[in-house]
């Protein structure tokens, strides 16, 4: 039997239209678990006026997830097997139009990816608290991208997680292995990222107005003009090729962070291994579930004086740099961190729930929440 899988993503990642024209499928990978087991349908965007985005980005900034976006593709939602979301801003708002719309015998199965809830969880009122765990009672596995974050999913919602490895588009960014590799003068220092726990300021902090390097950041966040220096550029993060660009002009990549539970900068990581280029990394978010400490150089936060002697050491020291920029080659293969490997985590985790839902233990307790579920009809809320 074929299993419909849903794949519910946020506005704006229709495979539609998603960088229409460059043939790479769905956004972070999903489109590799199709199969003749599996087979995908994503969430589509709807054309819609100024004034209805306004309501609904509103509202999604009130709720913290897009119902509308959500109840705009329930149809598809309703009638799948299966629903993959990529974080909390899609699998509440898909929990609540389940919880909304009970269906009588083997309702969809939900695996709910958390990505940033569980580092706002303190700072979220007694209230939104309350609603988000009756909705995450009803996703089916809990999944986060770094063991932090499934820690904290035990810790606060008194369920196991499973950690599941972000991985890489190889198509846009081929793996080369790096066989030399010499510093500029000035040193030249990239650092990419749009994440709220980028550290723009202690990056800033620990080279700007130092002749000896070079610096360029790309990102689309404000970064305040007290912190400008004649050394360091800042331009938005423009697209595939601008990044491609800023890499290759780079001697080093830096990912500086805040403390954060939920592997913020994996992305660059994964791109700057790819690309056989040493990293300077703040030791946070789990990042070292991913790449080891010999295939990155890991720094305290907020520490300028630790983050330019990283590099400085690195510099000084080529064959240490290429040898660091290799392993961390080595492992991004041997680990196979990449978006069809994501995408295959995903089909093991739905293979082992629909085992179990054919079980007669889990026949049971699929019948206890179709009973305890609201009778409403499919039609939507």
């Amino acid at each position: 039997m074929t299993t419909n899988v849903h794949v519910h993503l946020f506005y704006g990642a229709d495979p539609r239209f998603y960088r229409k024209g460059d043939e790479i499928g769905c956004l972070y990978g999903y489109h590799h678990a199709e199969s003749e087991q599996f087979a995908l349908t994503y969430s589509q965007d709807a054309r819609e006026s100024a004034p209805v985005r306004l309501v609904r980005r509103a509202l999604k900034a009130a709720l913290g997830f897009d119902l509308i976006h959500t109840v705009r593709n329930r149809a598809e939602i309703l009638r799948s097997d299966v629903i993959w979301t990529h974080t909390e801003q899609e699998y509440l708002s898909v929990a609540l139009l389940l919880l909304l719309n009970g269906r009588a015998s083997a309702p969809p199965l939900l695996l709910a990816q958390s990505v940033w809830l569980l580092d706002k969880w303190q700072s979220y009122g007694l209230l939104r608290r309350w609603v988000y765990r009756k909705l995450i009672a009803r996703a089916d596995v809990l999944t986060t991208l770094a063991s932090e974050n499934a820690q904290l999913c035990e810790q606060y919602f008194g369920r196991k997680a499973t950690h599941v490895y972000y991985g890489l588009n190889t198509g846009d960014f081929p793996p080369q292995r790096p066989h030399a590799w010499q510093a500029h003068g000035p040193v030249r220092i990239a650092a990419i990222g749009n994440d709220r726990d980028r550290d723009w300021d202690t990056l800033i902090k620990a080279f700007g107005n130092d002749a000896r390097y070079s610096v360029r950041i790309a990102t689309r966040r404000r970064i305040p003009a007290k912190l400008r220096a004649a050394n360091v550029e800042i331009a938005p993060a423009a697209g595939l090729k601008k990044a491609r660009e800023l890499y290759d002009w780079a001697d080093l990549v830096l990912v500086p962070l805040r403390p954060n539970s939920h592997a913020s900068g994996i992305t660059v990581m994964l791109e700057a291994a790819a690309l056989g280029k040493p990293m300077v990394v703040t030791d946070v978010g789990g990042l070292d579930d991913y790449f080891s400490h010999r295939a990155a150089s890991y720094v305290p936060p907020f520490n300028a004086p630790a983050l330019r002697d990283a590099v400085d050491k690195l510099v000084a020291a080529p064959d240490a740099a290429l040898a660091q920029a290799q392993v961390a080659s080595e492992e991004l293969l041997s680990r196979d961190l990449t978006t069809r490997q994501f995408a295959m985590q995903h089909v093991r985790i739905t293979e082992d729930l629909l085992r179990r839902r054919a079980s007669p233990r889990g026949r049971r307790a699929d019948d206890a929440l179709a009973a305890r579920a609201p009778r409403q009809s499919r039609g939507g809320l």
